[in-house]
C-alpha cells in the first residue's frame, strides 16, 4: 500500500500536512497562538531553523554545473516569478465578484513562491533529465524569492488598498531568512561529513516544523472564525484552481520547449522546475508576512493543496517519461 502511495507522490509528509489541517479542525485551541502547546512560540523559531537546513545542504559547487545554459535559466525564472503572477492575478480580477478576496489573495501568495527544489530535481531525475540545470534553477528561484516573493505580494495587496509593512517584513527576511542561509552556506564546508551522516533526520526536522506551522496557522483561522462561512465547497474550488493552474502551466511550457529547440534532458528540467512551487519555503515565509493573522490559514491553503497536486502529478508523469527513456 505505503508503495503504491509513494509511486503516486503521497508520502507520510503529505498525509502529515492533510492530519494538522484535521487537527486544526477538531482541536484548534491546541495548535492557536497563545493556546495550550504555544505553539507560536515553536513556529518563531522555526523559520529560522528551515532556512538554516537549507543553507547547511544547498551544495553550491553542483550549481557551478548548470551555470551556462541560460536559456533554460530564463524560461524557468520567467514562468516562476512573472507568468505564474501574470495568470493569477488576471484571473483574480476576473473572477473578483465570485471568489473571496482571501483565497484569491492566497492564490496570488502561491503564484509568487519560488519552485521548489527537492522534489524538482527528484522529478527530473527519474525523468532522464537534465539535473544539473535543475539543481541550479530551483536553488536560483529560491534565493530570489527571499526578496522578490514579498515584494509581489505587497504589490498585489497595495492594488486593494492593503499592504504589507514592507520594512518589518523585509527585516524579518534579512533576520530569519538570508541570514540563516549565510550561517549554513559557512558552517557548511565544517558539517559536511556529519550532514551526510545526518541527513535522513535533518529531513525531518525540516518537515516537522512546516507541519508545526501549518498546526498553528490552521489552528489560528478556525479558532477566529475565518472558516465559518466557507466549507467544503472552498476547499474544493480552491483544489481545483490549482488543478488548473498546474497543468495549464504545464502544457504552456511543454509548447514554449518544444517552440524553442530544448533537447529533451532541457525540457524535462524546465517544465517540472517551471511549474513547482515550494511548501518548504513557502509557509515560513508567509508566517514571516502575515505573522499570527487569523487569515493565515487561508492564505497557505491553495500552496498546500498545489504541493499535493504538483507532487501526485509530477510523479506520474516522470515515471512514465522514465518509461520512454
Amino acid at each position: 500500500m505505503f508503495k503504491l502511495l509513494s509511486r503516486i507522490g503521497i508520502d507520510a509528509f503529505l498525509i502529515g500536512l492533510m492530519s494538522m489541517v484535521v487537527l486544526a479542525w477538531v482541536a484548534p485551541e491546541l495548535g492557536r497562538s497563545g493556546g495550550l502547546l504555544h505553539m507560536d512560540l515553536f513556529t518563531g523559531y522555526g523559520v529560522a531553523l528551515v532556512f538554516l537546513l537549507y543553507g547547511l545542504t544547498l551544495p553550491p559547487e553542483r550549481l557551478k554545473a548548470g551555470l551556462m545554459n541560460w536559456r533554460l535559466h530564463t524560461l524557468v525564472q520567467t514562468s516562476t516569478f512573472l507568468l505564474f503572477p501574470a495568470l493569477v492575478w488576471g484571473l483574480g480580477a476576473a473572477l473578483a465578484g465570485w471568489v473571496d478576496a482571501n483565497v484569491r489573495l492566497g492564490f496570488f501568495v502561491l503564484a509568487a513562491l519560488p519552485s521548489t527544489i527537492s522534489s524538482s530535481v527528484a522529478m527530473t531525475s527519474i525523468a532522464r533529465g537534465n539535473v544539473a540545470g535543475a539543481i541550479f534553477n530551483a536553488s536560483l528561484s529560491s534565493l530570489i524569492g527571499v526578496v522578490l516573493t514579498p515584494l509581489w505580494v505587497n504589490w498585489y495587496l497595495s492594488a486593494g488598498g492593503g499592504s504589507l509593512d514592507l520594512g518589518r517584513v523585509l527585516l524579518k527576511i534579512l533576520l530569519l531568512v538570508l541570514t540563516p542561509i549565510v550561517v549554513g552556506q559557512v558552517l557548511r564546508p565544517w558539517l559536511h561529513a556529519w550532514l551526510d551522516r545526518n541527513m535522513r533526520w535533518l529531513k525531518q526536522l525540516d518537515r516537522a516544523t512546516i507541519l508545526a506551522i501549518v498546526f498553528n496557522s490552521f489552528s489560528d483561522s478556525i479558532a477566529e472564525g475565518v472558516w465559518a462561512e466557507h466549507g467544503a465547497d472552498t476547499l474544493i474550488l480552491v483544489a481545483g484552481g490549482s488543478f488548473v493552474l498546474f497543468f495549464f502551466v504545464f502544457g504552456l511550457l511543454s509548447v514554449l520547449c518544444r517552440l524553442l529547440g530544448f533537447n529533451r534532458e532541457d525540457a524535462i528540467a524546465g517544465v517540472f522546475c517551471g511549474t513547482k512551487k515550494s511548501l518548504a519555503a513557502g509557509v515560513p515565509m508567509a508566517k514571516i508576512m502575515f505573522g499570527a493573522s487569523p487569515v493565515l490559514g487561508m492564505v497557505i491553503a491553495p500552496t498546500i493543496l498545489y504541493h499535493f497536486i504538483q507532487l501526485v502529478a509530477a510523479s506520474i508523469i516522470a515515471r512514465r517519461w522514465q518509461d520512454r527513456a
